[in-house]
């Protein structure tokens, strides 16, 4: 990345006096911004070809073009068209449009899918067809008006996602700063920030995401508003925020992303009663939480299965536990009640922030719940659970809570070994929890002698 970013320094220097591209756009030819065509998708290869032979202007765009530059790999590409989502439809018959705030269309090559977005414009220029309505909070409800290759640039959200590459040519474009930012090591915001940030709240996420993953510092004029205008994020409906926390944990900078949140306030909006337990919670409260993120970046980095129940069950507990002292100490109900009911609680109030489909919800659930029965060990439940579908996930939070400072009388390292042994191992370690039996046949209980009769 080093070498990615020495080439873009001399490479923006370059730029101020070429502007021959389309609409005024700044060319950078193939030679010299080093991008090549062997580390894009062929898909999305594909589908920009196709767009031109239909007539259509296409290019790739934002963060795949971005990661290109940085000499990173993309996890996805991008793709900004002339073509209205209808006239991209006609041309795919493997693509769907979806969406309602923001069409777009989702061309299907097998189990990869290329986004095709039409170029925006602003929504005084609302043309025949086109929509565009906003809330009174000002945030876009409908954001379908459509423009040109200049005009999708000025609607881009931060100058590093507005560069355009074409694969057919090799020649990437740029309307603003986009370069010299990646050099800088820099997050802009393209437009006025508290404008565009009011328009959609959930750039407020993006400008945190992108600085965590990427390691990049704030513009000044950009990062004023994020935490003054947190609250914003309180006018994203929960479903789209489910899917923000997504990209915001399970990108491999949760760590970093977690720090940022709080710092600029934005934790309390997606999960309160994370936020208000690391702020006013006991240590262990905060540490499950720190270990968390950074198990979840560890095992990303090598390629392992995450999920967010996992996440969701870590980031929950420590609220759920407090709840649960309060229950089992005021209303002297058992643990397992007490579980249920704050659970209930928990949940409940979670759902009102951020959506938390079932497919993870009833996970999460269950590895709390295993939580109770983990300790019970005894008999033949030890293989009952052993056997249980979300033992390996119950287990891991296990060892997450030990790693955090909880005091489990090592119920880890039993469960780790219980792994590791055979049939004959398994049955020992159970037999060495029963509590031992005194020895030697019992002495009968002697009768008290009679007490003599008073004279």
């Amino acid at each position: 990345m080093l070498n990615k970013l020495r080439q873009l320094k001399n490479l923006s220097q370059k730029l101020f006096d070429n502007t021959d591209g389309p609409m005024g756009a700044k060319v950078i030819e193939a030679k010299a911004h080093g991008i090549q065509n062997k580390f894009i998708s062929n898909a999305a290869i594909k589908v920009i070809r196709q767009l031109h032979e239909a007539g259509y202007e296409a290019y790739l765009v934002g963060g795949g073009v971005r990661d290109l530059l940085l000499g990173a790999k993309p996890k996805d590409f991008d793709v900004a068209s002339s073509a209205t989502p209808e006239q991209t439809r006609a041309v795919f018959r493997n693509s769907r449009i979806i969406g309602r705030r923001f069409r777009i269309v989702h061309v299907r090559f097998g189990r990869e899918i290329i986004e095709v977005t039409t170029f925006r414009d602003s929504h005084e220029e609302v043309g025949e067809g086109q929509e565009a309505q906003q809330s009174e909070n000002g945030m876009l409800l409908r954001d379908n008006v459509y423009g040109n290759l200049r005009t999708d640039a000025e609607r881009r959200d931060f100058t590093i996602n507005a560069l355009y590459y074409n694969p057919e040519n090799g020649e990437l474009l740029e309307f603003s700063s986009g370069l010299e930012d990646l050099n800088a090591r820099t997050l802009r915001i393209i437009g006025e920030p508290e404008a565009r940030y009011k328009e959609d709240p959930v750039r407020l996420l993006r400008a945190i995401r992108f600085a965590a993953k990427l390691g990049f510092s704030i513009e000044a004029k950009t990062e004023a508003p994020i935490r003054e205008h947190a609250d914003y994020l309180s006018h994203i409906p929960s479903a789209r925020l489910f899917e923000e926390v997504l990209k915001l944990f399970m990108a491999g900078s949760a760590t970093a992303t977690l720090s940022l949140l709080r710092e600029y306030h934005c934790l309390q909006y997606l999960f309160p009663s994370t936020d208000y337990c690391m702020e006013n919670g006991r240590d262990v409260d905060a540490h499950i939480i720190s270990c968390a993120t950074t198990n979840t970046d560890k095992r990303i980095r090598q390629d392992k299965k995450v999920t967010p129940a996992f996440i969701y069950a870590a980031f929950l507990w420590p609220a759920l536990r407090a709840s649960m002292r309060h229950l089992i100490n005021e209303q002297k109900l058992s643990a397992q009640e007490a579980m249920q009911q704050a659970a209930q609680g928990i949940i409940t109030q979670q759902l009102s922030y951020t959506a938390i489909p079932k497919r993870f919800l009833i996970p999460m659930r269950e590895i709390w719940t295993l939580q109770l029965r983990l300790p019970r060990r005894q008999g033949k439940r030890a293989y009952v659970l052993f056997e249980h579908p979300r033992f390996r996930a119950a287990y891991d939070f296990v060892l997450l809570r030990e790693q955090a400072g909880e005091d489990l009388s090592g119920l880890g390292e039993w469960w780790t070994n219980f792994q590791n042994v055979d049939d004959t191992g398994k049955a020992e370690m159970i037999e060495a929890l029963s509590s031992p039996r005194p020895t030697g046949r019992r002495q009968p209980r002697r009768k008290p002698k009679p007490k003599p009769a008073a004279e």
